[in-house]
This record gives structure tokens, sequence and C-alpha cells, in this order.
């Protein structure tokens, strides 16, 4: 989730339906998982992962030889998202699936290096620290590839995004940028690029002797989203690509307002120095044989596709 990053519940929230697309559940939230993002949403979701694994072609030699000899033998990478971020992860229409953009490109890597890829549910602020220790070998969950993240973790760039505010589109919240939201409330996932940028956005406002942001940080997107669909949080700040999907699938109740913040990119994180050039290896053969710009296509992404050139392991200025 993004420098500038990373559904509502149908039992939750009618607004599941009506107001916020991509439903899903979080390993650590009281939320019963669901995929009320939309008809459409629910068929892409249950047709895309086999499609977009079978296109990729199957293990390249090339690439194959470059997995660490460990990462072979075990055959299969353990793969974490939060599943609370639609279009790029959430769960899909049998309620425990994690499906989206990001698990159909990992599940398309993996058949490149001659693996398989099992895409776990995991809270967003716990997955970097799973991958530090062992737990997951892939995190694959928008995030925003930054210079204190790469001190933990390798990432494999992969796309661009920008951070976003949303806010009821009946009686919200008027900001044109990020530094309007002095005083207001903000909903936001814990360990998002969002919720350090409000967070020193809130300095800038205080310092400026403007009232501090308050900041209602939550352990998934969903929580977050409930605070705003509530009425608890004036605005909520998540990606770009994201708040955008939730729009959309909001039938009028949400809106995007202000411009968008922070533009970057998004990076595979990999454990430090594991396997992220064969990684960055596999991105390439999918960028040549259109497996890449096909998943960003069924998702509605391509405005996020970045050229193979700029494809990098730990390419964050900031």
């Amino acid at each position: 989730m993004f420098t500038w990053r990373k559904s509502l519940l149908a039992a939750l929230l009618l607004p599941c339906v009506v107001a916020i697309a991509a439903c899903g559940s979080s390993n650590s939230s009281s939320s019963s998982a669901s995929s009320a993002s939309s008809t459409a949403a629910s068929t892409a979701a249950s047709t895309s992962t086999s499609a977009a694994s079978s296109s990729s072609g199957g293990a390249n030699a090339a690439v194959a030889k470059l997995v660490p000899a460990a990462l072979k033998s075990k055959g299969t990478l353990t793969v974490a998202a939060d599943a609370t971020y639609a279009p790029n992860e959430f769960i899909g229409s049998d309620g425990h699936t994690v499906v989206g953009m990001d698990a159909d490109l990992a599940k398309a890597l993996a058949a490149v290096m001659g693996l398989k890829a099992n895409v776990v549910n995991a809270t967003f602020d716990t997955i970097i620290p799973g991958l530090a220790a062992g737990k997951y070998d892939m995190g694959a969950s928008s995030f925003s590839d930054n210079k204190e993240r790469e001190k933990t973790v390798d990432f494999v760039d992969y796309f661009i995004a920008g951070e976003s505010f949303i806010t009821k589109a009946s009686g919200g919240t008027e900001i044109s940028s990020i530094a309007d939201i002095c005083g207001k409330t903000v909903a936001v996932e814990k360990g998002t690029t969002e919720e350090a940028d409000a967070g020193t956005q809130s300095k800038k406002c205080t310092s400026a002797g403007k009232p501090a942001v308050k900041i209602l940080s939550f352990s998934d997107q969903n929580a977050a989203n409930l605070a705003l669909s509530s009425g608890r949080a004036d605005l909520g700040f998540l990606d770009s690509p994201i708040a955008e999907y939730q729009v959309k699938q909001s039938n009028g109740q949400f809106k995007v307002v202000g411009d968008a913040y922070a533009t970057g990119p998004y990076g595979l994180a990999v454990p430090k120095g594991s396997y992220a050039p064969a990684l960055l290896a596999a991105l390439k053969v999918l960028m040549q044989n259109g497996t890449y710009s096909s998943i960003l296509s069924h998702w509605g992404l391509t405005s996020g596709a970045i050229p193979a050139a700029q494809v990098k392991i730990n390419g964050a200025t900031s």
C-alpha cells in the first residue's frame, strides 16, 4: 500500500454492495469473508487466476536457474496479501480464495520460476515482519517501495500508483490537496504509507498553527472503509487505484476528492538477499510474453503499467 498505496462487508454494512467494493476478510479481522464488489468483479475473480497462470507459458529454464536451491526444493511460494484492497487483492466469491491483480501476478511469476504460489490472507502490517521471520516467501500486497522498507526487505518494482482521498459524495469533505486535511479525521490502514504521510502532514499542520490531523488507524481496509461510511471519519486515505475502484462500485455513495498524491512504484517484497534476481527475470518474461499486460487489463489497471526498462530491484527514490 502505497507511498502512495495498498469492500465493506455485507454483514456489517449495506454499502458493501452499495458503497464499497471488494469485501474480504483479514486474518485478524472480525469481518466475515464476502465478495460483494459486483457481479462482474466476482465473475472476473473466479476466472482470472487460472487464465493468468496458464498464459505465462510455464517454467522458463533460464529463470529457473536463478531460483535458490532451498526455494526449488520447497516448490511453493507462500505469498502474503492483505485481501481487503480490491481490485489488487481481495477475497473471491468462494469466501476464502485471495484473488485480484497481485494474486494473479504472483501465480504467473511463480510458474515462470518453476514454482507454485499459495496466496494467503494476512493483515498488511504483519507481512514485512513475516518475510523477515521466514513465515512468507513474498509479499504481493500493493507495497510502496520506499527506502525505509528496503532496510528490511528487497523489492522488485512492477507498477506505478499514487495516493488519493475518498469521502461521502453527499455531505462529504471538500479538499484540494493533502495540505487541506488539517483538523480532519482521516481513516487509514495500519502500516501503510498513507498512515505515515497523514502523520507527516499533521506535524506540518501544527507547525503552521493549524489543527492536527486526527488519524484513525485500522488493522485492515474494511475497518477503515467502515469508519468513513459510518461517519467516524471525514476522509479515507488509500492508494489511487483502490480509491477509484471503490468509488466505481459505490453506486454514487462515495467520490474521490482532491488531487492524487505521491506517485511512485509498487514493489513485490521478498526476504533481504534472497531471490529478487529470479523474480525480476520472471517479471521481464511476463512483460515480453504479454501476461503482465493481460493481467493489468483484466483488472482495469493498465494506467499503472511500467515499461520493462523501469523494472528494477529496490528502485525507491525516497
